[in-house]
């Protein structure tokens, strides 16, 4: 079994953080809110010692409203200028702006656990932009509703990638950075206590 994160050959860790997940209420239950993508970057920012930049906040300004591209674009650039020593990016956004993340990632994690594991526990993603009752329920932009139609969208989006980056799979034989968390949160567990044996080898 190999390193648990590749990193530049130096000790410096760009991480990039996304796949079908959500944001867990209940971020201290374990093991399943460690697949939200925000609770496993926060773990793995304290592990590592690297700050942890959330591209929902980056993306999203109060009362839903959304950045333009070039300023989206221009706030993941500065943020990552900010942490030149490494960071942890958690979202995708591939359209609007996060390919930026994944270039320049030397480590992408691809959460990909069963939709009836993290449905449950979907809430507003950023600080400000508040739901109704209605709005999560009955709305066609409803994030649950949204967590049902694109779940399939994701898992396929995820299977290209790993299709071209893929740790041991990729066709991209000098760009192989990505890796596949599945299952009920087992190999999530084990994977982030190696991240932890990783730093105390050092």
């Amino acid at each position: 079994m190999g390193l648990p994160l590749i990193g530049d050959g130096r000790g410096l860790y760009k991480i990039h953080i996304l796949g079908n997940s959500g944001t867990s209420i209940h971020e201290y239950i374990r093991p399943y809110s460690d697949f939200s993508q925000s609770t496993l970057a926060t773990r793995l920012s304290l592990i590592l010692g690297i700050p942890h930049i959330s591209l929902d906040r980056l993306f999203w300004e109060p009362n839903w409203k959304s950045a333009s591209e070039d300023e989206f674009r221009a706030k993941i650039r500065a943020a990552m200028e900010q942490s030149p020593n490494g960071w942890i990016i958690d979202g995708d956004y591939q359209r609007r702006g996060g390919v930026i993340v994944q270039d320049e990632a030397t480590d992408v994690i691809w959460l990909d656990p069963p939709l009836v594991l993290y449905f449950p526990r979907i809430v507003p993603c950023s600080p400000g932009c508040p739901e109704t009752f209605r709005e999560v329920f009955f709305s066609q932009n409803s994030i649950l509703w949204w967590c049902l139609t694109q779940h399939s969208v994701n898992r396929q989006r995820g299977q290209s990638r790993m299709r071209e980056i893929g740790v041991g799979v990729g066709t991209q034989l000098d760009n192989r950075k990505m890796r596949r968390i599945g299952g009920w949160g087992g190999a999530l567990q084990r994977w982030v206590k190696s991240v932890k044996d990783l730093v105390q080898e050092k």
